[in-house]
C-alpha cells in the first residue's frame, strides 16, 4: 500500500446531476470525517460501506460546499485495495473542482493519470493486462467492443496466460529433474513430451496472437475511405450509413473540399469512415489541395469504398480510380441506384469487380444493408478478425506473445534435434519469462508509467 493518499475527479468534467471526488489511501477516512458534516452540522462518523449523507465543508473554515452522497470502502476490498472514500456531489465544475480542492487541503495530493488503476495492480487487485483493459472499456466505441474489454477486465487473458505459464512450468521442471537426475528417466522420453505439450501450448499462444486483430479493430476502427470523382453520392453514403445528415449534399461538384472523418457503429465493429473530396484533374487550387488530401486517405486507409454513379456513362476519371485502388482492400459501390443503372456502365463495373459489387441508393437507403455486409464480410475475412475470440491481446501483449511463441518453438526444435536439456529448459525458461511480461509478473516503474499515463486523472 501506498503511503499518501490521493484524490482526483472521478467523472467528466462538464454539468451533469451527480459528479464524483474519489480519494484513496491510508488517510480516507479521516479526510472524509474532517470534511462532511451531518445535516444538523455535527461530524459524520464513517462506517463500512454504509451510504451517508451530508454536507461537504471546507476543512478551516466550515463554510458549505455542497450536499454529498458519502461512501467509504475500506481496503483490501475496494477498488485500489486500500482504504477509498468517494464524495457523490453535483455535477457543476465549480462544485467538483471546490470539494477536490477541500481533500487536497485537507491532507491529499492530487492522483497522477491512471493512478488509481496503478495502485490497484501494484496492490495485487489485478494483474497488468486487466488494468490495460480498463482503458479499453472506458474508450470502447460499441457495445460489441465494450464487451470483449469487460471480459478482459474480469481477467480472461490474464487466466488464459497463467494456465499456459503453468505447463510450462510443470514441463520445464520435467526437463531439469531429467537432467539432474538421468536415472529416473531417459532424454528421449522427455523430448517427446516437449514436443507433444509445446504443439498444444503453441496454438494457444496462436490464438491469443491471433485476438490482436479485434483488439486492433475494437480500439482504433477499421479506416475506411469513401472515394470517387465528384457528385457520385460520397457525401450522400456517409449520411446513410451514419443514419444522419452529417455531411453537406448538393448538385454541385466539389461541394466537399476537405475529409470529414466519422466513427459508426457497425453490428459491434467500430469504422472510421472518411468521405473525402471527389477526386478528378482540376486546376482549382483549393480543389487540388482537398483531391491530394483525398489520395493520402485513400493510401492509409484499410478498406475503400470506390463510389460509382450508375446512372452516368463513366469517364475517365471514374477508369483513372479503378487503377489507382485496384491493389487496395476494397469495395466497389454502385450508388444512384433508384435512378436506374446504364447497361454500359453495369457491364464495364461487372468486370472490373471480380471480388463483386454492391447496388445501393444512398437516397433512399435500398442496399446500404447489403453494403454492411460486404464490409463485415471483408473484416472477418481480409482483415483476418475473427469474432468469436475470448481474448483482445494489445500492441504490447502481441509483442511478448510473438517473443514466447519464438522461445517455445526453439526449446521444441532444440528437443527434435536431440540438443542436450540444458538447452530446451533454457528456452522454456524464457518463454515463461516472455508471458510473465505480458500479465505484468516483472513490470518495471517506466512500462507502469508509460501505461498507466494513458489514463484519465479520476481512474
Amino acid at each position: 500500500m501506498q503511503e499518501d493518499t490521493i484524490a482526483a475527479i472521478a467523472t467528466a468534467i462538464g454539468e451533469g446531476s451527480v459528479g464524483i471526488v474519489r480519494v484513496s489511501g491510508e488517510m480516507a477516512k479521516s479526510i472524509g470525517e474532517k470534511l462532511v458534516r451531518t445535516p444538523s452540522g455535527k461530524p459524520i462518523r464513517l462506517a463500512r460501506r454504509n451510504i451517508r449523507y451530508g454536507r461537504v465543508v471546507q476543512p478551516d473554515s466550515e463554510d458549505p460546499l455542497d450536499e454529498a452522497i458519502v461512501l467509504w470502502m475500506p481496503g483490501p476490498h475496494s477498488y485500489t485495495g486500500e482504504d477509498v472514500l468517494e464524495l457523490q456531489v453535483h455535477g457543476g465544475v465549480h462544485v467538483l473542482q471546490s470539494v477536490l480542492a477541500a481533500c487536497l487541503a485537507a491532507g491529499a495530493r492530487m492522483a497522477e493519470p491512471g493512478e488509481f488503476t496503478k495502485r490497484a495492480f501494484l496492490n495485487g487487485r489485478m494483474d497488468l493486462s486487466q488494468a490495460e483493459a480498463v482503458i479499453d472499456l472506458i474508450r470502447a466505441k460499441t457495445e460489441f467492443a465494450g464487451k470483449m474489454a469487460l471480459r478482459q477486465v474480469e481477467g480472461r487473458f490474464g487466466d488464459e496466460v497463467r494456465s499456459i505459464r503453468k505447463e510450462l512450468l510443470t514441463l520445464q521442471a520435467h526437463v531439469e529433474v531429467t537432467i539432474d537426475y538421468p536415472e529416473h528417466d531417459v532424454e528421449d522420453v522427455a523430448c517427446q513430451q516437449v514436443l507433444t505439450v509445446g504443439e498444444g501450448l503453441l496454438k494457444r499462444i496462436d490464438k491469443l496472437i491471433a485476438s490482436a486483430a479485434l483488439g486492433r479493430v475494437l480500439r482504433e476502427g477499421v479506416a475506411t475511405a469513401i472515394v470517387g470523382r465528384p457528385n457520385v453520392g460520397k457525401s450522400s453514403l456517409l449520411n446513410a450509413l451514419l443514419q444522419r445528415e452529417r455531411a453537406i449534399v448538393t448538385d454541385i461538384p466539389g461541394t466537399t473540399r476537405d475529409v470529414l472523418e466519422e466513427y459508426i457503429n457497425l453490428r459491434g465493429i467500430p469504422l472510421k469512415l472518411m468521405d473525402t473530396a471527389g477526386i478528378r484533374q482540376t486546376e482549382d487550387v483549393v480543389e487540388r489541395i482537398g483531391v491530394d488530401r483525398s489520395r493520402q486517405s485513400m493510401a492509409d486507409a484499410e478498406l475503400v469504398l470506390l463510389v460509382y454513379d450508375g446512372s452516368q456513362l463513366l469517364n475517365e476519371d471514374d477508369r483513372a480510380l479503378a487503377s489507382e485502388t485496384g491493389n487496395m482492400r476494397r469495395i466497389v459501390v454502385v450508388n444512384k441506384s433508384d435512378r436506374g443503372v446504364r447497361p454500359e456502365t453495369r457491364a464495364w463495373i461487372e468486370g472490373l469487380a471480380s471480388e463483386g459489387v454492391v447496388y445501393l441508393s444512398a437516397k433512399t437507403g435500398e442496399g446500404v444493408d447489403s453494403l454492411a455486409d460486404r464490409v463485415i464480410d471483408v473484416i472477418e475475412r481480409d482483415i483476418a478478425v475473427d469474432m468469436d475470440v475470448s481474448y483482445m491481446a494489445n500492441a504490447r501483449q502481441t509483442q511478448l506473445l510473438q517473443l514466447a511463441r519464438q522461445d517455445l518453438s526453439s526449446a521444441m526444435e532444440s528437443a527434435a534435434a536431440g540438443a542436450t536439456l540444458d538447452l530446451v529448459a533454457v528456452a522454456l525458461q524464457a518463454a515463461y519469462v516472455q508471458l510473465g511480461y505480458a500479465i505484468g509478473e516483472e513490470a518495471g516503474e517506466d512500462l507502469l508509467d508509460e501505461i498507466f499515463s494513458r489514463f484519465c486523472l479520476g481512474k
